[in-house]
């Protein structure tokens, strides 16, 4: 690959990372919210905070990560929902795994959300947001 090319990957690696991390923060901070002071079951809660947090996540990609693609909306989005419900599979198998090693729920949901981020980016770059 020529280094032209690579500034362009690394950006949008960089967008993606922000994102994400911006996506990762909201689903973290409305599990703990809901755990905490409402009393959720943290696998419930963690349902809530995947479902607001992919509403962040698919427009910060849509809008700035992937931002170079001519992809329709409604074939994004259905692509991104797929890719997403995947990774909540994985994540919420997981976070069921370390659950019940009896890690702290917050140590148990940082680490499903280090893990995931790889998938997500190789599937939304090669599938989900590819014109």
């Amino acid at each position: 690959m020529q280094a032209i090319e690579r500034v362009p990957l690394f950006s949008q690696l960089v967008r993606f990372g922000v994102v994400g991390l911006l996506a990762a923060l909201i689903h973290f901070s409305t599990v703990i919210l809901l755990v905490q002071t409402y009393h959720f079951v943290p696998l419930t809660a963690n349902i809530l905070g995947f479902l607001i947090a992919f509403q962040f996540s698919y427009w910060g990609h849509r809008k700035w990560t992937f931002n170079d693609t001519e992809s329709m909306h409604r074939v994004a989005v259905s692509k991104f929902l797929c890719v997403q419900m995947l990774n909540f599979a994985m994540n919420e198998l997981l976070f069921y795994v370390f659950l019940s090693f009896n890690l702290p729920y917050p140590v148990a949901l940082i680490i499903v959300l280090t893990v995931l981020p790889i998938f997500t980016f190789a599937a939304s770059k090669l599938w989900v947001f590819r014109d």
